[in-house]
């Protein structure tokens, strides 16, 4: 394929504005539909809209608004990446996706086993979700992981990700793995049921966390900035001096390096959980019986 053909280069521009463009509009989306907050204001997301429905209301919310958004760039990001493919490496962006691939395959092998290496696309999925939704603060976006409901999501499917595997092996090991040992049967079902709720309040309370304290100290220097300077005439005294550098560091580390933290911490526990809930063993066993039962027998 000759990568500098019109046509070539008018679909890179398109997936370009597929990666782009989804964000302009929820910036754009945000300016036009919420009021400007004069101080400090920490909320949750932002409800455009509510749904009726015979149970009860459905609220369309900023967090799940800005999730949609952030899938339409990620599917345009891997469009991107992928556009133009040879056999042999020819691109910078066929190296970064050869990349991507070859590091979330491995990730999965080392994890998992290698008979979850199908579960490779999942897991790089959810990393990117999950990195990208935190990623939105730094363009003043709310970040879908700041909402409890979004992450527990999440971690619901992974939770019946979980379930489904346990049960490979049949209805009766999986409830003989609660009873193993017998008198820790009321805590193993516990910790069944806490698995999806730990993960969900560990992703959400620290990216929360994060952008809270970013704002509480971004309006403490703020304040800070007009004792010092507030005696100095005119704009001088407006000037928030204080504020520059320290709220910068902050959102490196809470926006940047917490975000892909905790969007690594949720792929390896639901790499580990699912893995660990498949008795491999007995699943082998049973299929070897399943086998043996269809196979014909010879005199």
């Amino acid at each position: 394929m000759n990568t500098k053909s019109k046509l070539f280069r008018l679909v890179d521009l398109c997936l370009l504005g597929m990666i782009l463009l989804p964000l302009v509009a929820g910036i754009a989306l945000q300016v036009l539909t919420q009021p400007v907050s004069g101080g400090l204001e920490i909320s949750g997301a932002y409800i455009y809209c509510t749904i009726p429905l015979p149970f009860q209301e459905l609220p369309i919310t900023e967090s799940q608004v800005n999730s949609w958004l952030v899938m339409v760039s990620v599917l345009g990001l891997c469009l991107y990446l992928t556009h133009g493919l040879a056999p042999k490496a020819q691109t910078r962006r066929q190296l970064a996706a050869e990349w991507i691939v070859e590091k979330a395959d491995g990730l999965v092998r080392q994890n998992m086993g290698e008979y979850f290496k199908g579960f490779a696309p999942f897991i790089a999925a959810i990393l990117a979700l999950s990195a990208f939704s935190s990623l939105l603060s730094l363009i003043g976006l709310y970040p879908p992981t700041s909402d409890l409901n979004v992450v527990g999501g999440w971690a619901l499917l992974v939770f019946f990700l979980i379930t489904f595997y346990r049960f490979k092996a049949g209805p009766v090991q999986y409830l003989k793995a609660f009873a193993d040992p017998p008198l820790l049967a009321p805590l193993n079902v516990i910790s069944e049921v806490a698995t999806p709720v730990s993960m969900a309040f560990r992703h959400y309370g620290n990216v929360l966390s994060g952008s809270i304290i970013s704002a509480l100290v971004a309006t403490a220097l703020q304040g800070l900035s007009a004792i010092v300077l507030g005696w100095l005439p005119g704009v001088l005294g407006q000037f928030p001096l204080l504020q520059i550098g320290l709220p910068a560091i902050l959102s490196v580390y809470f926006d940047l390096f917490s975000g892909y933290l905790q969007a690594f911490i949720f792929a390896m526990l639901t790499m580990l959980y699912v893995a660990g809930a498949f008795p491999a063993d007995v699943y082998a066993q049973r299929q070897a019986r399943k086998q043996r039962k269809t196979q014909p027998h010879t005199n």
